[in-house]
């Protein structure tokens, strides 16, 4: 129990130093999560209210495959993404596998379907409320779009913010796909699985307190755009 305290005593000195290689890790992950979740939004918000807002046929079908998608396991993907972005792979010829642009396409494919499909649903809701008033204004699906997504824009955020939170948690896809290269591909996940395989602990919890303290940071902040909404009636 002892070891124990001394070794979380000396994994808050190594946050509290600013150590180089504790910093360059949590930069990495922020840099490779922020990313991904940027193309995942513009990717995820459009397609999700386009699926909530015109009719076409499959729209089920692709309603509930988005649903589906929120599930898809992490390794899977990262195996996918690999062959991909391997030299034999159609992406091959762009170098990008062990980069950290492969990371982020590998988190852009997880989270980009959470962002669709609950964007869908937000969207879905509000169309029908407002559907009968914007239609009255001329405003079609494809013109109401914006208008909802901007309505909608508290619930959006913590949806982004959910999938920050999600690409921030990921190791099974970046460790295949970024191969946890130190000083190149190693993030916080894949540093504190391989630091606690090798018997570091001081640095693997440095990693987790860090990691745990952002993954409070956003929900506080996914609570706090919650209550703003509330608090406009939203």
């Amino acid at each position: 129990m002892s070891e124990l305290g001394a070794a979380v005593g000396t994994a808050i000195s190594l946050i509290g130093a600013l150590d180089r290689d504790l910093i360059e890790i949590v930069t990495l992950s922020l840099r490779v999560s922020l990313t991904a979740v940027g193309l995942a939004a513009a990717i995820g918000l459009p397609l999700g209210a386009a699926v909530a807002l015109f009719r076409f046929p499959g729209r089920a079908g692709v309603a509930a495959l988005l649903n589906a998608l929120m599930g898809l396991p992490p390794v899977v993907v990262g195996l996918v993404v690999y062959l991909m972005l391997s030299r034999a792979g159609p992406l091959g010829v762009f170098g990008l596998l062990f980069t950290p642009a492969a990371m982020i396409v590998a988190q852009t494919v997880l989270i980009a379907p959470i962002i669709a499909a609950l964007t869908r649903q937000v969207v879905e809701d509000l169309w029908a409320e407002y559907e009968e008033q914007l239609r009255s204004l001329g405003a079609g699906p494809g013109r109401a779009m914006p208008t909802l997504l901007w309505d909608g824009r508290y619930t959006l955020v913590t949806v982004v913010l959910a999938g920050f939170g999600r690409a921030l948690a990921e190791v099974g896809a970046v460790m295949i796909v970024g191969g946890n290269i130190d000083h190149a591909t190693r993030v916080m996940t894949t540093a504190i699985a391989l630091e606690t395989s090798k018997g570091n602990l001081v640095l693997a919890l440095a990693l987790g307190m860090v990691l745990l303290a952002l993954a409070l940071g956003v929900t506080g902040a996914a609570q706090a755009v919650r209550d703003a909404a509330r608090a406009r009636g939203q």
